[in-house]
């Protein structure tokens, strides 16, 4: 797996795709203990049609490298770092694609600079003031310690715990127990990686993104919003605000999905993707 120095640390990530593919490049943003490898069905499928894409491992806890001790893990220092991946490798005009606490790091990355991004794609997500919805609250609270957090992942091992209500079962149908097994290790067996992790829980505040909520029309570019219905976290509802908060945005209801639509209804992200990125549809931006 390739990997990028940044200025916060090592960043492993998956690439799919043509090296010269003349489609926007996509750049995926995955949510807390959650990696690359969230959205590889969704990448072979943009392959197949020629577009290139980039899953990096973000320091959300499933990570494994661990980040400098002095790394910014607010929610607005990590987007930064997204958009030092898209400057490191010089992507323009690049299809932001985010789910779960990821989409709430693409409203920050479009807030802050969106220089290098052209249109963005959000699956089920956090939005306003919803960061963490309120069925994931208790357990973002007792995560916010190194050592409850040990615990608590190592309690994950079983897949009929992982795969439970109490686990990623909420977030989707189709769950690959090798996928979800791979996402605990490193929270569970790497000190600094629980380190970075927890350290973004304790700086994650509802107001910031609600804040950021107030300037997303400034986002000038086309804006699509791929939405499972059967999702009990982030609901339609948050889907349809979500989807008034922003100057040219299409809300997409998928059925049968839940928050992990790239696992869920690959075919149908990819196909969504593809839209968006489409002559009639893209933003015109400059190298």
């Amino acid at each position: 797996m390739p990997t990028i120095d940044l200025p916060h640390g090592t960043v492993n990530y998956r690439v799919a795709g043509p090296e010269g593919s003349t489609s926007p490049p996509v750049v995926f943003v995955h949510g807390f203990l959650a990696d690359g490898a969230l959205w590889s069905g969704v990448a072979d499928l943009l392959a197949e049609r020629g577009i290139r894409s980039y899953a990096p491992d973000w320091p959300l806890g499933a990570h494994r490298t661990a980040l400098r001790p002095d790394a910014d893990q607010s929610p607005r220092g990590v987007a930064r770092q997204i958009a030092a991946f898209m400057e490191e490798l010089d992507l323009t005009a690049v299809t932001l694609v985010g789910n779960d606490t990821g989409g709430a790091l693409c409203q920050f990355v479009v807030d802050s600079d969106a220089s290098r991004v052209g249109r963005l794609v959000l699956t089920n997500c956090d939005g306003f003031d919803v960061f963490p919805p309120a069925l994931f609250k208790p357990v973002f609270a007792l995560l916010r310690s190194e050592r409850r957090m040990k615990f608590l992942v190592g309690q994950m091992r079983p897949r009929l715990v992982r795969h439970s209500w109490a686990g990623f079962g909420l977030l989707a149908k189709n769950l690959p127990a090798d996928l979800t097994r791979s996402w605990i290790e490193p929270a569970r067996t790497d000190p600094g990686v629980r380190r970075d992790a927890v350290r973004f829980l304790r700086a994650v505040e509802p107001r910031e993104l609600l804040d950021v909520s107030t300037r997303l029309r400034g986002f000038e570019g086309p804006v699509s919003l791929v939405w499972g219905a059967d999702d009990h976290a982030f609901t339609t509802k948050l889907g349809r605000r979500l989807e008034q908060a922003f100057t040219d945005a299409t809300f997409v209801p998928v059925p049968k999905s839940r928050t992990f639509v790239s696992l869920d209804a690959p075919a149908a992200l990819a196909d969504e993707i593809v839209a968006i990125a489409s002559p009639g549809r893209a933003q015109s931006l400059a190298p």
